[in-house]
Order: structure tokens, then sequence, then C-alpha cells
């Protein structure tokens, strides 16, 4: 389930291909200025997304008059559940951070619990540059005794929340619906 974007794969693949994503790259350039202070790992990755974004504006973005109210309308959508999603990692983090300390652990301790050898990357896991695995979720909920609902993002994208509604159309099924 993708519930956000995994920036080094954006990365990799060397193009931000839709507007929700966009948003969550500006979200991500925003984390990464921070990090990039610390990490040449994180400065790089940083450079590399920002010419993405410049890119994606430069085709999205640069003809005015192809800019039409819905266009915005879809952008502000967009940039909502990019803002849903930030504030979700931030208080998960927040709620991790704070059982850490209440055990008597360090990231570096959960990192190791989880199997992650590096620092950075569990830097990364828990600032939503990567994704946690579902197993990761787990765990963290079993050991810290976490609410999953607060470890495991429930947010669908506006593409999935389409999809789902098309085919519980398609079925005519009154007492099923897609609650938000």
């Amino acid at each position: 389930m993708k519930t956000h974007f995994d920036i080094e794969k954006i990365v990799q693949n060397g193009t931000i291909t839709n507007g929700l994503d966009y948003e969550r790259a500006l979200v991500a350039d925003k984390k990464l200025r921070l990090l990039a202070k610390e990490s040449l790992h994180f400065k790089k990755l940083r450079t590399q997304l920002r010419d993405l974004i410049v890119q994606f504006e430069n085709v999205n973005w640069n003809d005015a008059n192809a800019i039409d109210a819905k266009k915005l309308a879809e952008s502000e959508k967009q940039e909502c559940l990019a803002e849903q999603e930030r504030l979700f990692i931030e208080t998960r983090k927040k709620i991790i951070k704070s059982k850490l300390k209440a055990a008597e652990l360090t990231q570096e301790n959960l990192a190791s619990i989880l199997g992650h050898k590096s620092k950075t990357h569990m830097s990364e896991l828990m600032n939503g540059i990567k994704p946690f695995t579902l197993k990761d979720l787990i765990i963290m909920h079993r050991l810290l005794a976490i609410e999953i609902a607060i470890l495991l993002p429930v947010f669908l994208s506006k593409e999935d929340q389409n999809r789902v509604k098309e085919v519980v159309l398609k079925l005519n099924k009154p007492k099923i619906a897609l609650y938000l």
C-alpha cells in the first residue's frame, strides 16, 4: 500500500509523475533541508529532489494559459493531502520518540531491534523520507505499545479513492461505501 512516497525511489526514477508526489516532494525538500546539514547523503538527495521539482514545475506550471480553476482546485486538494501526511508523520515520530525515551531506548537501539543497520536509514524512516515496512510498524506496536492506528497511515490517494468508488458503484451494493 502506497500511502506516501519514497523519496529515493522518485529520485532513482528521475521524474515526479503527478501532483500529489510533487506536493510530497515539496514537503520532503523542507525536511531534507534540515537533515542535509548533518549528512552528505541527505544533501545530495535534496539536490536531486530539487532538480525533479523544478523539472515538474517547468512541465506542469510554466504555461499560465494552461492553468485553470480545475487545475488549481486539484492542486489544492493534493497539497492538503500532502500536509495531512506530513502531520501524521510528525505526530508518529513524536510518539515513537516519547515511547523510546520512556523505555530508555535510543533510536539506534530501535534500529537494531528492527534489523536496520544504518543510522541514516533509521533517520529516513523516522522522518518519513522512506516508509516503514508493515513488519517495522507491527514490531513497534507490540514492543512499545503504540496503537497501530498511530503507526499506520489510513488515508488513501485521490486515485485510490476514485477507483474504489467506481468499483463500489458498479457492484451496486448500497450497504458499502468508502468512509473518509
